[in-house]
């Protein structure tokens, strides 16, 4: 008999095909949920595969091939009973054959599953592209007609936190030229409902692509020992060497680094810099601000970008000035980028890779209002993490000119970007 491609008979597509304009004839055509096309002949390919099950089950058990209604030693059919199960195109009811001696367990439809694996597949994907668990009720609903709660779709979510484990404990590459600790901040509620952040490493790979390390929960205070545990983990996952380590405002961050990976340069975040100077301007003002700031971080040394730090002070420090103050105690921080050839500049500077996986963060989070806890933001962020890349690696291009900064990295420190990835 002919199959199509995906292995279904022409005899069977026909038969689709004719209820599917029987359909269109009648009350319209509707693929999903209650009154679908699809529901139907999913149900007919589970129960025809409940049925095959059983008569493999009689066939071991007897040391021959079964057939249906046989006895096969000492066991055999002993009727059905109705099951509902939730798949990914709607509601179906199967009946699923008993056996005499109580021994079938069907591998497509456990004892206890009321859902296909697929349809919490489904679940974990809407809820990492921000979905919240009473929407993903309503979504269900309207197109699948399934009737659920958000305490199931909480459950099938809970599934995610075995391999979100295994993600934070992956092994990692041996050297990366740049890693970039950020904070995304979210309501928590402990007690009473407050911010709290969680921490994003993200690191640039020998080979010009973003990877996301791993998530860790704060409380805003974080202190040396906290960072020296993160960053030993980090390494602990196979990480000998990183060439750069950018952060903004955490000032034990720089000690830890220089404990755990002794040789890496820590370089405040330009962009982060900028932000900083922007909250103390009025919005009017941004654009300006932002554009006389420019001369600062592109300056060719130190020296330089002092006078044009003070040329924006004699400019703006009457109406702002706290701005020039920022910089001036992030200065010995900053200080670095300004002895970074332009090729590695901009890929410490470009951070659209970091902002757009913040965004996708923060609307994630924005979502829920506030978790109950940090195992819960952890979690959803996780998803979000997910949803960018199955692979958790939110793999993505850093920028277009990378083997001119991956030669420039290779020189500026002494080739160990090459030593460390033999």
């Amino acid at each position: 008999m002919p199959v199509s491609p995906n292995g279904l008979s022409s005899e069977l597509l026909e038969e689709l095909a004719a209820l599917a304009a029987e359909k269109v004839r009648g009350e319209g055509l509707r693929l999903m949920g209650e009154g679908g096309l699809l529901p139907e002949p999913a149900q007919h390919l589970m129960q025809a595969a409940l049925e095959a099950e059983m008569d493999e089950h009689l066939a071991a058990g007897a040391g021959r091939v079964g057939g249906r209604g046989s006895r096969s030693g000492g066991n055999m059919r002993n009727g059905y009973r109705a099951k509902k199960v939730m798949t990914e195109v709607g509601a179906v009811t199967v009946q699923v054959p008993r056996d005499r001696l109580g021994t079938f367990r069907p591998r497509m439809l456990p004892v206890y599953a009321r859902r296909t694996g697929a349809l919490d597949d489904l679940v974990i994907s809407l809820t990492g592209k921000g979905l919240t668990s009473g929407e993903i009720v309503s979504h269900l609903a309207q197109t699948y007609g399934m009737t659920t709660t958000k305490e199931t779709i909480s459950t099938i979510t809970d599934k995610a936190l075995e391999s979100m484990a295994e993600w934070r404990t992956r092994p990692l590459d041996p050297v990366y030229p740049v890693i970039f600790i950020d904070a995304v901040h979210v309501k928590i509620r402990d007690g009473h409902v407050a911010n709290r952040p969680i921490y994003v490493a993200v690191a640039v790979t020998a080979d010009g692509y973003r990877e996301i390390l791993g998530l860790w929960a704060g409380n805003g205070g974080e202190g040396a020992k906290y960072w020296q545990t993160v960053l030993t983990e980090i390494k602990n996952r196979g990480v000998r060497d990183v060439l750069m380590l950018v952060c903004d405002g955490l000032s034990a961050l720089p000690d830890a680094v220089n404990t755990v990976w002794p040789q890496t340069v820590v370089q405040t975040c330009v962009v982060h810099l900028i932000r900083a100077s922007l909250r103390y301007a009025s919005r009017r003002d941004w654009a300006e601000v932002a554009r006389d700031l420019k001369p600062v971080y592109t300056a060719v040394n130190e020296e330089e970008a002092r006078q044009r730090l003070a040329d924006f002070d004699a400019t703006w420090g009457k109406r702002y000035p706290s701005i020039a103050g920022t910089w001036q105690r992030a200065w010995s921080e900053f200080v670095p980028f300004l002895g970074l050839p332009d090729a590695i500049r901009q890929v410490v500077y470009t951070t659209n890779a970091i902002e757009s996986l913040n965004a996708r963060y923060r609307r994630a989070a924005q979502a829920c209002g506030h978790f109950p806890n940090e195992q819960a933001a952890l979690k959803r962020l996780y998803l979000a993490t997910l949803a960018l890349d199955p692979t958790g690696r939110g793999r993505q291009r850093w920028n277009n000119r990378w083997k001119s900064a991956l030669n420039e990295f290779d020189v500026l420190f002494d080739g160990r970007l090459t030593a460390g990835r033999v």
